[in-house]
């Protein structure tokens, strides 16, 4: 079977294992991806993340972060653009997430960023995802 969005499967991974409360989650790797896992690490939302090999496929696993026992950083994650709907924003218009509380990634001509290091540069571009 054919995924059409894998970005978004990988969002609903990442949802899901902090919903259960699971140490990792491992997600099929993709280059883009991984550029996702470094703004998720840089802005605090997860321990870390590498790179494995299951049953010669590699593979994404994160490290997600708690704080206390049960209570993630993660809250919410959400797909903004879709491969049915491109969402575009420019600079002047990126939205804020929680009044700042959380973050927009966006894919600009400089690469995957932050909605403030965008409006910083800037730069507009694709609006990916919002995690808070």
């Amino acid at each position: 079977m054919v995924m059409t969005d894998p970005i978004a499967d990988m969002l609903t991974r990442l949802r899901n294992a902090t919903m259960v409360n699971k140490k990792t989650c491992d997600v099929p790797y993709s280059n883009f991806k991984k550029a996702i896992a470094n703004v998720l690490k840089k802005e605090g939302f997860i321990l870390g993340y590498d790179i494995r090999l299951v049953n010669n496929r590699k593979v994404l696993r994160f490290y997600l972060k708690y704080a206390g026992e049960k209570d993630p950083v993660i809250k919410g994650i959400s797909r903004e653009s879709t491969p049915g709907r491109r969402k575009y924003v420019g600079y002047k218009d990126i939205p804020y997430v929680y009044d700042g509380l959380g973050v927009n990634i966006l894919s600009t001509s400089m690469g995957l960023m932050t909605g403030i290091e965008a409006k910083k540069r800037k730069l507009g571009g694709e609006l990916i995802c919002s995690v808070w």
